[in-house]
């Protein structure tokens, strides 16, 4: 079956970075365009990062220029390099295909940005 395993968060300061990283597995990674996803309590879900299987990369305003989203086809492994970060980046950050499956969503992982 199809498994999400993101890691990588924690609590940081305004301003520092962190790498979150995303195992993938039970579907063919190599061909889904992937994508990062967060969400903050009483929010919907939004999406933060997407990549193609060319590399191709979209992010929105609020996260442009301050988050990297890359892969590796061969680890299975989607990554996200977020800088620069900002209180309001404080949310449970998920990774899924674009469009998401629907019951694909793992556990994520929890970012906190905070002095």
């Amino acid at each position: 079956q199809v498994q999400l395993v993101e890691s990588g968060g924690g609590l940081v300061q305004p301003g520092g970075s962190l790498r979150l990283s995303c195992a993938a597995s039970g579907f063919k990674f190599g061909t889904a365009v992937m994508g990062w996803y967060r969400q903050s309590p009483g929010k919907q879900r939004e999406q933060v990062a997407s990549v193609t299987t060319g590399g191709s990369t979209n992010y929105p305003n609020s996260v442009k220029g301050r988050f990297a989203i890359s892969r590796d086809s061969a680890k299975a492994t989607l990554y996200l390099q977020m800088n620069s970060l900002k209180p309001e980046d404080t949310a449970v950050y998920y990774c899924n295909t674009v469009p998401p499956g629907s019951d694909w969503w793992g556990q994520g992982t929890q970012v906190t940005v905070s002095s």
